[in-house]
């Protein structure tokens, strides 16, 4: 039972704030104490009253608020149960009145039974009119569900269109550089101090493709020349395949005046 009153307890703060719902929940429980002992008789199970009628909150629309045709945040008459009055209202006295203009000659006794009777026909066949309602619009709802699940399925089952990627670009192939021997004249006797590095590697790029080239040297400027600019180890080599190894073809030397 202290764990119902918590409950409700709680639920009235969010409506009318903690300063206010302690004295709302005794209001309510103190009304339907007295409409208990003057429609109901005595409590003979104090505890199930409680839990199950003198504390929850007792709503008679679908208005969150409404607590017995009453609003729990301000106290006020709740609208929508005012509605629902007025229309059964209208409704009642639209029924008395076929009922009167069908039985014009009957008993005011016998006036109201037809009118109760027809008033319980029209309530509940609007009841079941409105619960219908319900059921399909549920229907519905259900249905636009199972439909958008549907469909998440099948795109997740469909299959995937490959990415056809653009096919790679050819790689840009760097031009192969000749070795600088263009400002380099074959018929000018060579001077090593006046060669540039990319002169010299050039000479030597030619000379390991064409061995000629030294022998050419050699014959011209001497084996020493040949040595400075193929270096010592090439010229020996090149010496050594051909079996001209320590032949002396000429000693001219690298440095013209």
């Amino acid at each position: 039972m202290e764990a119902k009153a918590r409950t409700e307890l709680a639920r009235l703060v969010g409506f009318a704030g903690p300063a206010d719902a302690p004295q709302i929940l005794a209001d309510r429980l103190a009304r339907r104490l007295e409409n208990q002992m003057r429609l109901g008789g005595p409590i003979t199970d104090p505890v199930g009253w409680l839990i199950g009628r003198g504390l929850p909150q007792i709503r008679l629309c679908a208005e969150l608020r409404c607590d017995e045709g009453s609003l729990l945040d301000s106290g006020r008459e709740c609208p929508r149960c005012e509605d629902r009055l007025v229309d059964s209202r209208a409704t009642r006295h639209a029924v008395a009145a076929a009922v009167e203009a069908a039985m014009p000659g009957a008993s005011e006794t016998e006036r109201r039974a037809a009118t109760d009777r027809q008033l319980h026909e029209t309530v509940t066949a609007r009841a079941w009119a409105q619960a219908s309602e319900w059921e399909q619009y549920r229907a519905r709802k259900a249905e636009a569900k199972a439909t958008r699940a549907e469909a998440a399925v099948e795109q997740s089952a469909a299959p995937v269109e490959p990415v056809v990627l653009p096919a790679p670009r050819p790689a840009t192939v760097a031009p192969v550089l000749e070795p600088e021997t263009a400002d380099v004249d074959d018929d000018q006797e060579l001077v090593l101090k006046n060669l540039t590095r990319e002169q010299v590697l050039g000479w030597r790029n030619r000379a390991a493709a064409d061995h000629q080239l030294v022998f050419d040297h050699i014959d011209r400027y001497g084996e020493r020349s040949a040595q400075r600019l193929f270096t010592r180890a090439f010229v020996a080599q090149v010496l050594r395949l051909s079996g001209l190894e320590h032949l002396e073809l000429g000693c001219t030397t690298w440095v013209h005046a």
